[in-house]
């Protein structure tokens, strides 16, 4: 029997890919979108932004009314920013920390309770490995991801007496717009700034390891297991396995050596 599910941010990338194939696996699916396009084949659009949390209680309460029930949240909306931690400008700091955090946590509060008047649910939270380990030049995209981090392993515990399943994402580099949606809110590195060139070399490594990342569609099949499994795992890294390693690298150097690793990929000197 098909399951209830919400996912936000379907209009490209991995929410796009997912949404479509939950709905030709047989499920409702309710994706998110800022503005609504024409259609996505089967998959049932809403329009919400998580910066405004009135349009996050209607989507919810529209979903509700038409099924009566939300079997899962997948919560993959977001966004990217990039500029040194000093520099970049607070418009931005509030914007990557109220659509990657705060957005995800009001849906999720919003959720909860038909998940518990229903007998249970499951939640899907992209985290990322920058959720694991700070990313230069990623700061607050880091401080985001970390704080779901946080977040979702305290829910976990808190829920679970409801039958409600707290999962964490954390995807590596995968080949889809991040590059250019991140473009649009780049710190104004000019001349005067003292991280200038550092950034613009880090930059362009970063972009350079996206460019070359897998496609969305590996890690729509991997959700789809994930939200048809019984019983899922409390956490699932999806990346390469250079990127697998460096996750267990972060836990077990020391803390010196493995910076030097990282200022070592991202040419900072």
């Amino acid at each position: 029997m098909g399951k209830v599910i919400l996912i936000t941010g379907v209009s490209s990338g991995f929410g796009r890919e997912t949404a479509l194939m939950l709905s030709d696996a047989g499920h409702k699916v309710y994706g998110t979108v800022r503005k609504l396009p024409a259609s996505l084949g089967s998959v049932e659009l809403l329009q919400m932004d998580l910066t405004d949390h009135a349009s996050i209680k209607k989507a919810v309460e529209s979903i509700i009314r038409k099924e009566g029930r939300i079997d899962v949240l997948i919560n993959n909306a977001g966004m990217h920013s990039g500029g040194p931690a000093e520099t970049t400008p607070p418009e931005n700091i509030r914007l990557q920390i109220e659509t990657n955090l705060i957005g995800t946590i009001e849906l999720t509060r919003e959720t909860i309770p038909w998940m518990r008047k229903q007998g249970g649910g499951r939640i899907i939270n992209f985290s990322s490995i920058g959720g694991l380990m700070g990313l230069p030049f990623q700061a607050y995209y880091s401080a985001a991801k970390f704080a779901l981090e946080g977040f979702s392993e305290a829910l976990r515990m808190e829920i679970r007496q409801f039958g409600i399943e707290v999962v964490l994402i954390n995807p590596g580099d995968f080949h889809t717009k991040n590059s250019e949606n991140r473009r649009k809110f780049l710190a104004p590195c000019g001349p005067e700034d003292p991280y200038n060139k550092q950034f613009d070399v880090s930059l362009r490594i970063i972009e350079n390891d996206e460019t070359k990342g897998w496609a969305p569609q590996r890690l729509a099949r991997k959700l789809i297991r994930i939200v048809e499994c019984k019983n899922p795992r409390h956490r699932y890294i999806i990346a390469s396995p250079e990127q697998k390693l460096a996750v267990l690298l972060k836990y077990i150097l020391p803390g010196k050596l493995f910076r030097k690793i990282l200022e070592s990929h991202y040419g900072i000197k």
